[in-house]
């Protein structure tokens, strides 16, 4: 071929698109652009690209450059000319040139390639468009998968996730992020965020579970600033929407011309549901379900509720008899422990999502107990039923929970009103149909209750409920609602009306077509045969046409009343009573539809002859029977002219009949504010029985309580028993102990004093009597041995005559010695205890006490006076009398032992030689050595004695206590 350009020009724009030379193509590409920008797609050149869609497949995929570039251009301009027809014809043949081509060229082409893409979604749809690009995904080329990926992003970014179903996709991801290519991975997340952008939190459950921890965390970073941003709008219309859009701007309807506002407010939530296949959960619940959930231990309970939860929790489940569990969970929401609370509410939240719309059937059981628990402080709980509130919403509707939801609006407690308001507010959010105005204004009067509430939190609570209903329902249905309200509260709340994202708005719904006027016009006309019946009655006998009228005028008797608002009639009135035609009837009320030409042709003709029989005696005599004529009644036929217009007797009927609507719309209200106050006495008295419920739990929890603290203060005095008993006895034991060596006391003295009787006798020679008795001799001895005598001195006798002396210094310290032996059993077992170290010396002689403490058996006296004859003989008589021990007067036992030797031969014979040493001369004096030993030994024993007394005052003390805690315990 000839490569002259003017050549090329004289081709058919499809040789030209076919030419081996790359500018003739190119030329051709240029052409075309030019053409398809003017032309229309009924025009020739159109519909040959349309039909020969073979065509483009070159053409986008031209191997030069330049003009695939051009071709691009070309198609784009084709497809503005052929609009849907030529998308749907040549998208199958061209999406493949424009991607593998197209997207990876220069950054011209790869532009244009991108609005190639856009276009075919515009003109159709996107969902074949999106099939054609999925297979690209698994591309062995990392570059076109990239590009694959960037498309795909800028398609949902321009027309939304409503428009394009973002499920095919979301599915692929996983696999794109498994990729090698870093660049693939890198527009996957771009691909991510920009469904984050649209879908939230809803695209997760189909993909996310699939991606690596690693990539979990990347993508949660690349979330958080998309999450303070706005809801994304739909940035490019579909030419369905944009045809929409110039019909609303045509008519003038603002609400009908915001398309793809509301579009995109629908655009993010994506109905995921259908995609789970619905499972059967019964074969996993506990079969013991009841019986475990009455169990008094919460653990049982938990358990038991945990094995439900993990049974229900799946996306979607097969409808059953889920009433036992839903009445467990139910109770569940009452229980103390909150932990069982929480599981509790968690479990309704999977069932409301698995059932759906089959959950309504439930709603009644659980929602009340459930609003009535967000009386619980701890966040966990209250943020768990608030999550199984919201199911229970999503799965029924406003007009299945409004009964709820306001009477806990009611309710006493703040914090169930404060949960109970962010429930409804949440609830107007989400929903996608607008409430009714009836639900609009039950919502507005709670939400302005609020308002007047002392806490801060209710007073938002109620301003934002108004606020989002504002935004709902707009002005013309709140504003006469927020009447009342002084500017700071209408200013709140015009702030959060502003602030609220809303899914649903209301829309006045169409109104009835006017009726035609060729039906009345047709109801009238159908009576015309009953114009033969007043001919009937010129008989010559006027009476004859009386009966007739009454038995047209039977049927309707009960219907019409003279007095609208009044229930239906019970008896039969005459029909006298009605009024005339334009005779002052009630304005008929409004919003009642005129009556249609349906009504049947008998039920016309007999109000026909009533007016026309009852107009003159009602313009004549008034109302009633008193205003009908009872002499004449063949005056019924001479009243005004038979052919009256047809338009009289259809007014006059329709007038009737809306008395009648009238009177029952009145009874129809009257049923429903009985109904409405009869269902408000069932909820006050079912919360009534729910509170009397809890207080008797509560009544049953403190005797409860009650009964365990007797026990334990039972409990408690018995071991206090039994440890006074113990305490008595041993003390009685101590007691026993305390006497036992008080007697072995007694007992080791009295030996110890035998022993020194024995050893430490005073020995009564003759040397000793003849200086102590002035030169008489001595008293015979006994065989020639020496005798002792034990003379105790209880009294403190003075005791130094015996030897033979006559000081009488001994009685004072005598005494002493006495006077603590007689106090001995009044002091704390002191016995024979001498109280100083001078009592024992005062004796006179050195036998008192025990022979080892005072070293010395023989040891006599100091040296004394001699004494008069009188003491000698006095002392002499005494020892001779005393030779037995007597009695001390306090223990029976024996006093300090006296040993007394008598030898019966005068000064040098019979006794020892001791005796005999210190017994000659009168007055020698006792050497000092045996002065201190003896006052040495005397005091050891005393220590000892004192010793033991301390001894045993400290057992007594400790028998005291321990008798004194006893008498503590038995008092308490």
């Amino acid at each position: 071929m000839s490569e002259d350009p003017e050549e090329w020009a004289r081709l058919s724009l499809p040789d030209q698109f076919q030419h081996k030379n790359w500018k003739a193509r190119k030329a051709g590409y240029e052409t075309a652009t030019k053409e398809f920008k003017t032309a229309q797609p009924s025009d020739p050149v159109v519909r040959e690209f349309i039909l020969e869609s073979s065509l483009w497949k070159g053409a986008v995929a031209d191997s030069n450059v330049a003009a695939q570039q051009e071709a691009l251009n070309a198609y784009n301009a084709f497809l503005d000319a052929a609009a849907a027809e030529g998308a749907r014809k040549t998208r199958s043949v061209t999406i493949q040139g424009v991607v593998e081509k197209g997207l990876m060229g220069r950054p011209a082409a790869k532009a244009s390639a991108l609005e190639t893409l856009l276009l075919l979604v515009e003109l159709d749809k996107a969902d074949p468009v999106i099939e054609e690009l999925l297979p690209f995904l698994s591309h062995k080329q990392p570059k076109i998968i990239a590009a694959t990926l960037s498309a795909v992003t800028s398609v949902y970014h321009a027309y939304g996730c409503k428009i394009v179903e973002p499920k095919p996709v979301i599915k692929l991801l996983p696999k794109v992020f498994g990729h090698a290519d870093k660049n693939v991975r890198a527009e996957a997340q771009n691909l991510t965020v920009e469904f984050y952008r649209w879908l939230r939190e809803a695209m997760k459950p189909l993909f996310w579970g699939e991606l690596k921890d690693v990539q979990q965390k990347d993508l949660e970073k690349l979330f958080e600033p998309v999450k303070a941003e706005p809801q994304p709008k739909q940035e490019r219309l579909l030419r369905s929407q944009q045809a929409a859009k110039e019909q609303a701007e045509a008519a003038d309807d603002p609400d009908e011309g915001d398309v793809g506002g509301e579009g995109d407010e629908e655009a993010g939530e994506i109905d995921l549901e259908p995609e789970f296949e619905a499972v059967d959960v019964f074969a996993k619940v506990p079969k013991d379900l009841n019986e475990r959930l009455a169990s008094t231990k919460w653990k049982d309970r938990k358990d038991v509720l945990d094995e439900v939860f993990t049974a229900v929790n799946v996306p979607a489940m097969q409808d059953g008899h889920f009433d036992d569990i839903i009445r467990g969970c139910a109770k569940s929401m009452k229980d103390a422990n909150i932990a069982v609370v929480a599981v509790a509410a968690n479990c309704v939240e999977c069932i409301a999502k698995g059932l759906r719309k089959s959950f309504t059937k439930y709603r009644g059981t659980i929602l009340g107990p459930m609003l009535e628990r967000f009386k619980e402080k701890k966040a966990t709980v209250t943020d768990a039923i608030g999550a199984a509130c919201d199911a229970v919403f999503a799965a029924t509707g406003f007009a299945e929970v409004s009964a709820d939801v306001l009477e806990q609006l009611k309710s006493k407690n703040p914090q169930v009103k404060e949960h109970t308001a962010k429930f409804l507010i949440r609830s107007l959010k989400s929903t996608r149909e607008a409430p009714t105005l009836e639900q609009t204004k039950e919502f507005a009067e709670g939400g302005k209750k609020l308002i007047t509430e002392s806490v801060a939190t209710l007073r938002d609570a109620g301003a934002e409920i108004l606020g989002v209903l504002w935004k709902i329902m707009g002005d013309r249905n709140m504003l006469n609602h927020l009447e009342g309200l002084d500017e700071i509260r209408k200013t709140k709340i015009k702030e959060f009306s502003d602030a609220a994202e809303v899914r649903a708005k209301w829309k006045p719904k169409a109104a009835a077509p006017p009726p035609k006027a060729a039906a009345p016009a047709a109801a009238g006309r159908k009576p015309a045969p009953g114009t033969k019946k007043p001919a009937a009655k010129k008989a010559p006998t006027p009476r004859s046409s009386t009966p007739p009228a009454a038995a047209e005028d039977a049927p309707l008797q009960p219907r019409p009343t003279s007095r609208p608002g009044v229930k239906a009639p019970a008896g039969l009135r005459p029909p006298g009573g009605l009024k005339a035609p334009g005779s002052g009837l009630q304005r008929p009320g409004t919003g009642l539809k005129p009556p249609t030409g349906t009504s049947s042709p008998k039920r016309q003709l007999a109000p026909l002859e009533d007016i026309s029989a009852a107009t003159k005696p009602l313009g004549a005599g008034g109302r009633g029977l008193a205003g009908r004529p009872l002499a004449k009644p063949s005056t019924a036929p001479s009243s005004p002219p038979r052919h009256e217009p047809p338009t009289t007797s259809s007014s006059a009927l329709t007038t009737l009949e809306r008395q009648e609507l009238t009177t029952l719309h009145t009874e129809l209200d009257l049923l429903r504010s009985q109904t409405s106050d009869l269902r408000q006495d069932k909820l006050r008295l079912t919360s009534q029985i729910a509170e009397l419920q809890n207080q008797n739990a509560q009544l049953i929890e403190d005797h409860t309580r009650d009964v365990l603290q007797i026990k334990a203060k039972e409990t408690q005095l018995v071991r206090a028993r039994s440890d006074a008993e113990n305490s008595e006895e041993r003390g009685n034991s101590l007691g026993r102990e305390v006497e036992r060596l008080k007697r072995e006391m007694g007992r080791l003295g009295r030996v110890h004093l035998q022993q020194g009787s024995v050893g430490g006798g005073i020995d009564i020679n003759g040397n000793g009597f003849g200086e102590g008795n002035g030169g008489m001799p001595p008293r015979p001895g006994f065989g020639g041995v020496s005798r002792s005598y034990a003379a105790p001195s209880p009294r403190g006798y003075d005791m130094s005559g015996f030897n033979g002396h006559g000081h009488g210094h001994g009685h004072g310290h005598g005494h002493g010695l006495g006077a603590g032996a007689a106090s001995a059993e009044g002091e704390e077992g002191k016995e024979n205890i001498p109280e100083s170290p001078g009592a024992a010396a005062a004796a006179g002689f050195g036998g008192y006490g025990s022979p080892e403490r005072n070293g010395d058996a023989d040891a006599m006296p100091p040296p004394r006076t001699k004494p008069s004859q009188q003491q000698t003989q006095s002392q002499s008589h005494f020892a001779l009398n005393h030779n037995r021990p007597m009695s001390n007067g306090s223990s029976g036992r024996a006093g300090t032992p006296l040993s007394l030797s008598h030898d019966d031969g005068g000064e040098g014979g019979g006794g020892d030689a001791a005796t005999r040493s210190t017994s000659g001369g009168s007055g020698s004096a006792k050497p000092a050595s045996v002065d201190r030993s003896q006052s040495q030994s005397q005091s050891e024993g005393v220590e000892s004695w004192r010793r033991a007394a301390e001894v045993t005052q400290n057992l007594k003390a400790r028998i005291e206590m321990m008798k004194a805690r006893q008498n503590i315990g038995r008092g308490q």
